[in-house]
């Protein structure tokens, strides 16, 4: 049995706390797309530390943490993310496992993510340049590394050949920077990677789940940012959604139980794109400060707007979302009013769908209204004691979308997290 945890909106939802909270209920947690870009923020003992590739499962003692091949591997982050993990004292050496047909991602990667996104002048897509979107073009291309070949006495020369190849790119953007800085580091990495426990991913966990073990995929990013479904061109490189276990852990689709869909009260994004119910002005400002929000793995700020309920919907619809989490309702306690959008209006017509292309369009948000509840409601511990008007602001989300939200995070702490 696999249950799925994943984000609705553009990332940055709280899913590593939420993954955290729900993986002592489960034998293995397994990521299944993305790269370092995704930070997933957790609190061991008060403490912040942040996930880029590990799942985060990796702090229950005796829980199987995989990685798996529909993620693109930094072998440097993960070294130190290994690193960071034992001083808090998890046990990777043990516990973490990963997908020999996992893609890497080279130095040469991160210089072409750079050189690109420089290209594109005004028109940035926003890359955090961490080298995701050249891994995955090598992986469609058919050109990539993966984690197997590391095992393989050729691992060196195709890593040459394939760096001729990317230095050619480079060229041609007319890249001037040396790309041999952090290939030491790199094979350095490469070592350290080649000791963990490296495995064939899609027999490993097929072979848990028919031994009756419970697995928990935890995806990274959020829905709005999947490359078929997300607000294009302004999405990340990989499937976002729930279809993307299947692919990215080698399982099959009637494996699948619980899509688990994690939403914040409001609504964040970092970097470029559309965003309708973005607040430039105080109340956005509020948000961003009070709820911290800043990238986990940039530092850069989030842009902050009311929640969106049509893109919501469609988050559903397409993940098959069987219940909801919704992060971060205490950053609403002391706002006098709320709003949700529940349609668009485009080009003077009203619409309760995504469209095909978001960017250019004139989209403007359409809003009800909500008073606020006004109520500290961060030491709250039962749904029953929460404010009656955060009770109204929900129940109306659940109407809205045809799901329900099952559990509210009322804060950052590990255990500040109400079942409704």
């Amino acid at each position: 049995m696999v249950d799925v945890i994943l984000g609705l909106q553009w990332g940055d939802e709280g899913k590593g706390k939420i993954v955290d909270y729900f993986a002592k209920n489960y034998d293995v947690i397994a990521r299944f797309q993305g790269g370092p870009n995704a930070g997933h923020t957790l609190y061991i003992n008060d403490k912040k530390i942040v996930l880029h590739q590990i799942p985060s499962g990796i702090f229950h003692e005796n829980k199987i943490n995989l990685i798996g091949n529909g993620v693109v591997l930094d072998a440097i982050t993960l070294k130190k993310e290994c690193e960071a993990v034992a001083s808090f004292g998890g046990e990777f050496k043990k516990n973490l496992f990963v997908s020999e047909r996992t893609h890497l991602i080279l130095p040469t990667h991160r210089a072409i993510d750079k050189a690109s996104e420089i290209a594109k002048g005004n028109e940035k897509i926003g890359s955090t340049l961490k080298g995701i979107g050249p891994a995955y073009m090598d992986k469609t291309g058919r050109n990539g590394l993966r984690v197997g070949d590391l095992l393989s006495k050729n691992f060196k020369t195709d890593y040459t050949k394939l760096r001729i190849k990317h230095q050619r790119i480079l060229d041609n953007y007319n890249f001037q920077e040396d790309i041999s800085i952090g290939e030491e580091e790199f094979f350095e990495s490469i070592e350290f990677l080649k000791e963990l426990n490296i495995v064939n991913g899609e027999y490993f966990i097929n072979e848990k789940i028919s031994a009756g073990k419970k697995v928990l995929a935890e995806g990274a990013q959020g829905s709005m940012l999947d490359v078929d479904f997300g607000t294009f061109p302004f999405v990340t490189s990989s499937n976002t959604i729930s279809a993307g276990v299947c692919s990215g852990l080698g399982i099959a689709p009637q494996k699948i139980k619980e899509v688990i869909g994690i939403t914040k009260a409001y609504c964040t994004r970092v970097g470029s794109g559309p965003f309708p119910t973005e607040l430039s002005d105080s109340t956005g400002e509020f948000l961003r400060n009070t709820g911290n929000e800043f990238g986990s793995t940039t530092g850069r700020p989030r842009r902050c707007g009311w929640i969106d309920l049509v893109a919501l919907k469609f988050a559903c619809m397409i993940n098959g979302i069987t219940q909801i989490v919704m992060t971060k309702a205490d950053i609403l306690d002391s706002l006098e009013e709320l709003k949700v959008c529940t349609t668009y209006m485009i080009n003077g017509e009203e619409k309760n769908y995504i469209p095909f292309q978001m960017n250019g369009l004139d989209i403007n948000a359409l809003y009800k209204s909500f008073s606020g509840w006004n109520t500290n409601s961060s030491d709250i511990k039962h749904f029953k004691d929460m404010p009656e008007n955060m009770k109204i602001y929900i129940e109306f989300i659940n109407q809205f979308l045809g799901v329900s939200i099952k559990y509210i995070s009322n804060g950052p702490g590990r255990e500040q997290i109400v079942s409704v």
